[in-house]
Order: C-alpha cells, then sequence, then structure tokens
C-alpha cells in the first residue's frame, strides 16, 4: 500500500554533492524504496555552480524532482544570494500550496524555509541543520536579529522539529534528535604508502610506531567545507610545530585561502572528493580534524564527525570542551578534545596518536562501533519514519 506524500524542500538536491543535498536524496530515496510517495522542491542550481542548468524536473529512483527556476548570482555576491534566495521561497511557496495534504520536510538552505513551510502548510516537519539567525549573530552580523521571532512561530507551528543534537534540541521547541549520517558504503579501506614528506626525520618522534615504514609522517586530513564556522586558528599555529606532519585539506570554503596563506610546507589542498571515492579519500589519513567556534555550540554539528567514524579513524575535535561533539567523542574515548586556541594540547594529542598507532587504532574501533550502534543510515531512517508515521497518524 502507498503510504502518505512527503515533500523534501531543500535548494540543493540530487545530483548536487553539498552535504545537505546529500542526506535530503539519501532518506528521500530511502522512502521511495519503503512505498513512500515522494517528491522533492529544490532549484536548478548546483552548490559549486550557480549557473548550473539542471532539468525542470525528472523522476529519479522513485522520487518526482521538481527543480524552481531562481536567479542564479551565487554565493559570492551577497546582495545576489538574497535574490536567489527570494525567488527560491516565493517558486516554493506557489509549489507547497498545491501540496497542502503532504507532509514537508523543510531544511534550512536557505535559511528560514520553516517560515515558506509555516505558511504554506500546516503538515510541516523541519529538519534544522542549523539554527539562524543565532548562527549569524554568532559570525556578528547583527542586523538578523529580528528574524527571531518569525522562526520561532513557525517553528512552534510545525508537527515537529528535528534537530542534530542535545544542545540544539534545548534550543528548539517541540525537538527530536536524529543525527546525520554517512553514506551507507563508506567503510576503511587499504590505502597505499604515502609519498614521503620533504625533510622528515627517520628518527622523528612522530615517525615511530606509524605502520606506514620509516621517511613517511603521520597524517592528518581535514575533509569537508572550510567555512567561517569552523576554527583554524589553532589549526594552523600547531602546524608550524610539526613539520614531520602531513596535513591534507580536502575541501573548499571561505577560509580556504586563508588556510592555504597560512599554512607550511607540510600542507596540501585538494577539492572534494566524489562520493564514490570518499572511503580512499577518508581512508588515507591517520586522523581527523573537527572544529567548530566555541560560539556555535548548539546551532550547528559538523556532519563531517559521522564519516570520520565510519572509516575507523580517530576524532581530533578542536573546538568547546563541553561541546556536542566532545561529549561523544569522551563519552566513547573515539579520538581527542581540544580547546580552542590550546595549540599546545593540539600538539601534544598529535604526538601522542603519532607515536602510539595502538591506540589511535583502538579509538577508532570504537568510533566504527559507535557509528555502526548510533549514527549508520539505517539507524536514522527507521527514526525518520517512525516520526513521520506518527504525523500521518495524527494528521
Amino acid at each position: 500500500m502507498q503510504l502518505a506524500s512527503i515533500v523534501f524542500v531543500n535548494r540543493y538536491f540530487h545530483p548536487d554533492h553539498s552535504a545537505t543535498s546529500q542526506i535530503a536524496s539519501d532518506l528521500a530515496f530511502h522512502l521511495a524504496e519503503r512505498g513512500w510517495d515522494v517528491e522533492a522542491i529544490t532549484s536548478r542550481q548546483r552548490y559549486d555552480d550557480p549557473r548550473a542548468r539542471l532539468a525542470p524536473g525528472e523522476t529519479v529512483r522513485g522520487v518526482r524532482i521538481t527543480r524552481i527556476a531562481t536567479t542564479r548570482f551565487g554565493r559570492a555576491f551577497l546582495p545576489g544570494r538574497a535574490i536567489d534566495y527570494l525567488t527560491f521561497y516565493l517558486g516554493t511557496f506557489f509549489a507547497l500550496l498545491r501540496r497542502r495534504d503532504a507532509i514537508v520536510i523543510a531544511m534550512t538552505d536557505p535559511p528560514l524555509l520553516s517560515v515558506v513551510a509555516a505558511l504554506a502548510s500546516r503538515n510541516v516537519v523541519n529538519w534544522v541543520q542549523d539554527l539562524f539567525p543565532e548562527v549569524a549573530e554568532a559570525l556578528g552580523i547583527r542586523s538578523v536579529r529580528w528574524l527571531r521571532a518569525i522562526r520561532n512561530w513557525s517553528l512552534k507551528r510545525a508537527k515537529k522539529n528535528i534537530v542534530l543534537g542535545e544542545l540544539m534540541a534545548a534550543r528548539v521547541p517541540n525537538a527530536e534528535v536524529i543525527h546525520n549520517w554517512a553514506d551507507r558504503d563508506l567503510r576503511p579501506v587499504p590505502v597505499p604508502e604515502p609519498v614521503p614528506v620533504p625533510g622528515f626525520s627517520e628518527t622523528s618522534e612522530a615517525g615511530h610506531g606509524s605502520g606506514r615504514g620509516h621517511g613517511h609522517g603521520f597524517v592528518i586530513g581535514y575533509s569537508g567545507n572550510l567555512g567561517r564556522a569552523h576554527e583554524f586558528a589553532t589549526i594552523v599555529d600547531a602546524m608550524r610545530r610539526l613539520p614531520d606532519v602531513r596535513f591534507v585539506f580536502t575541501g573548499a570554503g571561505a577560509q580556504l585561502e586563508r588556510v592555504k596563506r597560512e599554512a607550511g610546507a607540510n600542507a596540501e589542498f585538494r577539492p572534494y572528493a566524489p562520493r564514490e571515492q570518499l572511503s580512499e579519500s577518508l581512508s588515507a589519513a591517520d586522523a581527523h580534524l573537527v572544529t567548530l567556534q566555541p560560539a556555535l555550540e548548539g546551532l550547528i554539528v559538523p556532519s563531517k564527525f559521522y564519516g570520520i567514524l565510519a572509516v575507523t579513524r580517530p576524532v581530533i575535535f578542536v573546538g568547546a570542551r563541553d561541546g556536542e561533539l566532545a561529549r561523544i567523542i569522551n563519552a566513547h574515548d573515539c579520538g581527542i578534545v581540544v580547546e580552542a586556541g590550546d595549540v599546545d594540547a593540539l600538539v601534544d594529542g598529535i604526538r601522542t596518536l603519532a607515536a602510539d598507532r595502538e591506540r589511535a587504532a583502538a579509538m577508532g574501533a570504537r568510533g566504527r562501533a559507535l557509528y555502526a550502534e548510533r549514527f549508520a543510515p539505517h539507524v536514522a531512517f527507521a527514526s525518520w519514519e517512525r516520526v513521520l508515521q506518527n504525523v500521518r497518524t495524527t494528521g
């Protein structure tokens, strides 16, 4: 029997590879496979290419994709970005008016989609990836505070608000925590021996016990968005004190050029890895960095955390010691937590992991077990189906 209609709303959707697009597409395809009638309302753009012109509509894996025509100024031009948002809001509003009986899953790209959804539908489940305008305020933009009241109205009107962590749930009414996830095919894979680091000493402390052979340094990875929400000053300072450790940054974002300018010869920069190559890309590092500005705790949960656990690598979190991810890491001993600004602790932590590969491997194994138990896709999908069944039943 076909289940109720579900309409996802997000500015990006398959085949786009941005983070919110991937998780929205994952859940939509799963629900379609389970018999739900699923549609996605999205734009015709790609995250990294505002000039892309995707088809106005198509059906992929049982999901009808409706792509709204919008302006295409892109993210670099702030007034143009606001116009892009406005045209998406208008197109989405009128599209949802024609789907009043559907359950609307409204995400947070662009910000305040919950308001548009609430104006157009009484059957809304908000999927809160970040809290706006609080994020903007924490990053120094004070002129948006007035938007909080209308955002709060839309959240209170929703049937349910899905958030990413307990600290976020404390800020949101009628909230339920369902963590994000990594690709279901993501797993640790063997990687070839890395290229030797120039100037690396065979007697270096970081080289002992690495399992990579003499002359090869310990590899620290950072994969994903290098955005304004992330803390890099501590990392850059630590890099200068760890010339025998390789730092590999894979991704892009607002802080990429700054990190490139300040990084030393032991840093390497790569573009985003295709999803089908992500297992190899993440497995190529011995440990991975996750960072978050402490002021943004409870507003954002970095999704790169889940992929690191999935490939059995220790997490090095730089941020607030009592933050969402810090609590998980400490409770399950699957990595190390470093207070933002504590360069000594970060240097010591990396050297400790590099010198004791068995300890690092054990942390990675505990992280993978935690991922399988709490953060794998099937866990989240089951929680989502329960929520949607309840919304459908209570009407």
